[in-house]
């Protein structure tokens, strides 16, 4: 297929699986509704039914616009895996202990104490090196060979993380995902773009609403589809080059808030704020 025949494929499938997930996870929420709602960052009460929803819209996107099977169970393997991971996460995670960020989470590992954060950690560490095993080979060197597995790996699994750091307020995962994904409509892996715009609209409206969001399991899948569309399409200095700007940020976030840099930036601040409630009411 030709690349606008593929995006076209992945992001049709991907919105229609999104919204047909999301409707029959709503009709009978596995353990009831109860186990999926939270409070927002306005305490009022929202639906986390959307996570498996876009991971599993994503998920069937990709296999509907990838170039090959192969590439389709790269992807899909990424991100059922980032996205499974992330549900879990969700949904056993002790608020009490709470830990916070990636540096947290590798502590309390470093010192014997598995949270659920920490087991997000490994299991989608575990699952993108997997993904990054089946990219066909691209150089005949058992050593290249060894190294662009582990840093595709580490960048599908540190992409997963960077937009799940992101989705702290109402739609900022899914624009900055879509964003992203719309660079990628012309490349290679131009079906994975439109997985990634098709889920990202077909959530985006009770994203906005504020009565769903995407929490781990959603935001980790986006994040994880986006890193395997820059190993699939990138060369090797791209893919090197993308994980050490990924990483920057991501270390950069245990210091800087994120929603400050946003709010500080009048065009960050208004794309933020388009199409979500007014932070105040009346």
């Amino acid at each position: 297929m030709r690349p606008s025949t593929r995006l076209l494929a992945g992001l049709t499938v991907a919105a229609g699986a999104t919204a047909t997930a999301r409707a029959a996870l709503g009709t009978r929420p596995p353990g009831g509704p109860a186990r999926w709602a939270r409070s927002n960052h306005r305490g009022e009460p929202v639906s986390m039914l959307e996570g498996p929803a876009v991971a599993a819209g994503l998920a069937a996107g990709a296999l509907a616009g990838a170039g090959s099977a192969r590439a389709g169970a790269v992807a899909a393997l990424a991100v059922v895996g980032a996205g499974g991971f992330g549900v879990v996460d969700d949904l056993a995670e002790d608020t009490g202990t709470r830990t916070k960020g990636l540096r947290g989470h590798l502590g309390a590992l470093a010192r014997g104490q598995v949270t659920t954060g920490g087991l997000k950690v490994l299991g989608i560490g575990a699952t993108s090196l997997a993904a990054a095993e089946l990219v066909p080979a691209r150089s005949s060197s058992g050593v290249v060979r060894v190294v662009d597995v582990l840093v595709d790996g580490a960048l599908v699994a540190s992409a997963a993380n960077l937009v799940n750091l992101l989705d702290l307020r109402p739609g900022r995962a899914l624009k900055a995902a879509a964003a992203l994904a719309a660079l990628g409509t012309s490349s290679g892996a131009a079906g994975l773009s439109g997985a990634v715009l098709g889920a990202s609209a077909a959530a985006a409206g009770a994203d906005l609403r504020e009565s769903d969001m995407l929490g781990d399991g959603g935001a980790n899948a986006l994040g994880a589809l986006l890193g395997v569309e820059v190993v699939l399409a990138g060369n090797r200095s791209v893919r090197v080059l993308a994980l050490a700007g990924v990483v920057a940020l991501t270390l950069a976030s245990e210091r800087i808030s994120f929603s400050a840099v946003i709010d500080a930036n009048p065009a960050l601040r208004f794309v933020d704020g388009l199409g979500r409630r007014p932070r105040h009411r009346g």
